[in-house]
């Protein structure tokens, strides 16, 4: 019995190991944690449940953040890090604020009411990005407009975001990305670091609060999942970030609105999958 037990933990170790690389190599490559992609994982294959599943995304989207920031400040040149720093200050601020009070808001929603709305919003988010990929919209362009109106819809952005990042556990890239592209007419690449930027404290100050809630993981959850999707999430990221160069940014946008729309697709197939087990 010691053996199927162990054997079966070192299997689980490994599939978490492998399945983190690619998804890690989007967060290095795009700017995104890979969250939205991991929950299926850690529920359907990794056997674990909802609530527990959150904080151990959360934990593995902080790793997967730290080390696309790490290898892309020695990929990028110049980022225009004084140019950007009100939509960067207001938005991150937005959702500090979202992840330290919308907790009880949150927990209000009807989940199914709030997935459905993103699954929404993913597809509409991803059909745009696909589209400008190949044809070119005028972006509300705000990078150019006063600081002031700057800040004040990157704090609005920054909550609503942040609602939904506490709500689903995610980091937030997702939509962190597309809005800093629509919005304030940011070019890609420059708005997959921004967005990583943005996501850091956000990861952080939601784990705090899972950790403060009581929710959060063990040590044996740590080795066996933690620890190696964080590996792989840290060789994923490097692999992405050396690959970011390559690609020009349209290519990018169509991958990025590829990828979202699949994340919908999952993210319904999971609600049906809850739905039948439930009926």
């Amino acid at each position: 019995m010691g053996r199927i037990q162990r054997f079966a933990s070192n299997s689980n170790r490994l599939v978490a190991f492998l399945i983190s690389i690619p998804i890690g190599i989007l967060g290095g490559l795009i700017g995104l944690g890979g969250a939205e992609f991991r929950l299926p994982v850690l529920i359907g294959v990794l056997k674990r449940q909802a609530l527990e599943a959150v904080p151990i995304n959360l934990a593995i989207s902080l790793i997967t953040i730290i080390t696309s920031l790490i290898m892309r400040a020695g990929v990028i040149s110049s980022f225009p890090l004084m140019d950007l720093l009100p939509i960067l200050l207001s938005m991150m601020s937005g959702g500090v604020l979202s992840a330290l009070t919308a907790a009880n808001l949150a927990s209000k929603i009807s989940k199914h009411a709030l997935e459905t709305w993103m699954k929404v919003l993913l597809i509409a988010i991803g059909l745009l990005l696909i589209l400008e990929g190949f044809l070119h919209f005028d972006s509300a362009d705000l990078i150019n407009s006063h600081p002031f109106i700057q800040i004040i819809v990157g704090l609005l952005a920054g909550i609503l975001i942040g609602i939904v990042s506490t709500s689903l556990g995610v980091a937030g890239g997702e939509l962190i990305i597309p809005t800093l592209i629509f919005i304030f007419g940011v070019g890609i690449k420059v708005a997959g670091t921004a967005s990583l930027i943005i996501s850091l404290p956000t990861v952080c100050v939601g784990l705090m609060r899972y950790h403060h809630l009581g929710k959060s993981f063990d040590r044996t959850t740590a080795s066996q999942i933690i620890v190696p999707m964080g590996a792989g999430s840290i060789i994923g990221s490097i692999l992405g970030a050396l690959l970011y160069g390559i690609f020009s940014p349209n290519i990018l946008k169509v991958f990025l609105g590829a990828i979202l729309i699949y994340a919908a697709i999952k993210m319904f197939m999971r609600s049906n999958t809850r739905a039948l087990s439930g009926s």
